[in-house]
């Protein structure tokens, strides 16, 4: 846990809880500080530390709120000054107060992640036209910012002059920075490192990407997890049925008894005082807080408590296929040369068509061929047929036309040979398009293309599986193209050719037989979907406003193997949380049981207290540091 060691109100209040429990001990020894002056001095440190405890103490007296905490300690302190245990009376107060700021101080680490970006993040960017420094609140959109090597990104835009790497850690956790070019997107709070740019920007300071993170997540404590919420119904009856005990403890033994009454007295005092449920009250928001943290840094955005608490019930995940599985930009897989053309004829001629078509599967071809050292021939007369294809003549492959498109579209004016439609068939059964090659004499060749799949898809979803979780596959996309990356990643329950409500209807399906169902989508057409689950996860958000909107949980990256991360660390919170309380619940009851019967210690309450709300920080924090790995065996 980072302590505030510069924060002189905490090193104060260190240096009184020394003096504090050292006294305490040596008056435990038989060494006390001499009448008259024993009740000032401890009254200085009583009033200087828990002041804020006792006025609000008092208040809720007033006001006859007997639920409050800080009544059930004012009243112990009052109680301990009467009694003449000095020093117990300043334990208590000193280290209550210790308490409450330790977990203020949990709940500040947790978010310490955000705040530092939150304080590093750019107050002005230098506008082009003015020549000068512009707060960003005042920068419209459309407006070109200039960014130097080593600065913050003010403001979200796109690269209209120069190239760099940025490192976007901030946004979706990822370490390693990105190389960006002309017309590649930028976010607000990410690090330009090497290279100095013009931007244009594309959105207003109060919308970027950056700050809704920041707002939501700061918002997230709105959302609290049902135990939180159970906690804190629980400690508006537990204070008031604590004061009602120890009165009974004082009053029966006193009055119907006649025993002796000071004895009783502090059995009733300790009893209030072991009583405060501090440890309890705080076990579920610093871990909730820590959790969250720690799923900001690695690039999840969880909107709240009680979706970290879902996520641990989960019995189904349906995922999206495109740009969830997929990347959604399609590659070559298959390269099929016929009729004697060769493989760098075929992609180089094809390419040099495709290099003038806007197409995704163009591109893809285009990116082929490069890829493998045949530049791409040079063309002239490039025509696009709408649906169907493209021609254009080749200047190298003495001026032959080339004919790029759809079988039937090839079939117009060419012989199609057993064998072509032999290699169409078998890449549309594998959910795979076919691009048909002809250079105006039958087919010259076949090229096959489809969605690339994450390289990390394949090992998340295996270990989805491992938590007895069962992955269902929802897709817009065709059965075959469906099935195909089903097989390749390890899914066996597959629904394709979906619609938008289709989804919809099929999450309410799923929810009568799991209970619980995560949906995974990119958070655009899914969004009926991932409304209607338990929990909505939009991959890849930090380009879609709808996505961070709309999810419980956006990943900022496009990484599914964050998916399982964040359930194993939503199940190790609440074993957290239940030990926590349940601990804490425990030494409770063994000192109200020692109360009763007259056996209690007042010091020993304090320290059984204190230690269990320290556990309990030091504890829940350490959730901050549960790391990404993979359970051994899965």
């Amino acid at each position: 846990m980072k302590l505030p060691i510069n924060d002189k109100k905490f090193l104060f209040l260190l240096s009184a809880i020394t003096i504090v429990v050292a006294l305490e001990i040596l008056s435990i020894i038989g060494i006390h500080i001499p009448m008259p002056y024993a009740p000032f001095f401890f009254a200085i440190f009583i009033l200087g530390i828990g002041y804020n405890v006792l006025w609000n103490g008092v208040k809720a007296i007033i006001k006859l709120k007997f639920s409050s905490i800080n009544l059930l300690m004012t009243i112990a302190v009052i109680g301990a000054f009467y009694l003449g245990e000095y020093p117990e009376a300043a334990v208590v107060i000193v280290l209550y107060v210790l308490g409450e700021r330790l977990e203020d101080i949990g709940i500040e680490n947790s978010k310490s992640a955000l705040d530092e970006l939150v304080s590093k993040a750019p107050k002005t960017a230098f506008v082009k036209t003015e020549n000068a420094n512009v707060a960003i609140d005042k920068i419209a959109v459309g407006t070109i910012i200039q960014v130097k090597a080593g600065e913050m990104i003010p403001l979200d835009g796109k690269i209209i002059s120069g190239e760099t790497m940025v490192d976007e850690a901030a946004i979706t956790g990822e370490p390693i920075a990105k190389d960006k070019r002309i017309g590649d997107n930028l976010f607000a709070g990410t690090l330009n490192k090497n290279g100095f740019i013009e931007m244009e920007t594309t959105k207003l300071s109060v919308d970027t990407t950056f700050s809704k993170i920041i707002r939501l997540t700061f918002e997230a404590q709105g959302n609290k997890s049902e135990t939180q919420k159970f906690i804190q119904q629980f400690s508006k009856y537990y204070t008031p049925s604590i004061i009602a005990m120890a009165i009974l403890v004082f009053v029966i033994p006193v009055f119907a008894m006649q025993l002796d009454f000071n004895h009783w007295l502090q059995q009733a005092i300790t009893l209030l005082v072991i009583a405060c449920p501090c440890a309890l009250v705080i076990s579920t928001p610093v871990a909730i807080y820590a959790a969250i943290g720690n799923a900001s840094v690695k690039g999840a955005l969880v909107k709240g408590g009680k979706y970290i608490e879902a996520l641990a019930s989960i019995k189904a995940i349906a995922l999206d296929k495109t740009r969830t599985i997929t990347f959604g930009n399609p590659i070559v897989s298959d390269i099929f040369p016929l009729n004697g053309t060769s493989r760098e004829e075929l992609l180089a001629c094809t390419a040099g068509a495709e290099i003038f078509s806007e197409h995704p599967l163009a591109q893809a071809i285009v990116d082929a061929s490069k890829k493998e050292g045949f530049e791409p021939h040079k063309t002239e007369g490039f025509k696009s047929i709408m649906g169907k294809g493209a021609t254009a003549k080749c200047l190298v492959c003495e001026d032959e036309t080339i004919y790029v498109g759809k079988l039937d579209f090839i079939q117009e004016t060419q012989t199609i040979d057993n064998e072509a439609l032999k290699i169409v068939e078998q890449l549309s059964a594998q959910g795979k398009t076919s691009v048909v090659v002809s250079f105006g004499n039958g087919v010259a060749g076949i090229i096959g293309l489809m969605d690339e799949i994450k390289p990390d898809s394949a090992a998340a979803l295996k270990e989805i599986e491992a938590m007895n979780i069962e992955p269902v596959m929802l897709t817009g996309d065709s059965e075959k193209a469906a099935n195909y990356v089903a097989q390749q990643v390890g899914i066996k329950k597959i629904f394709g050719n979906m619609l938008p409500e289709n989804k919809a209807e099929k999450i309410k399906e799923l929810l009568q037989q799991y209970k619980f169902v995560a949906m995974v989508g990119d958070g655009i057409n899914d969004a009926p979907a991932l409304a209607q689950s338990t929990v909505g996860i939009a991959m890849g958000a930090a380009g879609s406003d709808t996505a961070i909107e709309t999810a419980n949980i956006a990943l900022m990256n496009d990484k599914l193997s964050l998916i399982p991360f964040l359930i194993r660390l939503s199940q190790k919170t609440l074993r957290r949380i239940k030990f926590n309380t349940i601990g804490a619940i425990a030494v409770k009851l063994i000192f109200i049981t020692l109360a009763f019967i007259g056996y209690s210690n007042l010091v020993f309450a304090i320290a059984a207290d204190v230690g269990v709300t320290l556990i309990v920080i030091l504890t829940s924090l350490n959730l901050m540091k549960f790391e990404n790995k993979i359970v051994s065996g899965h």
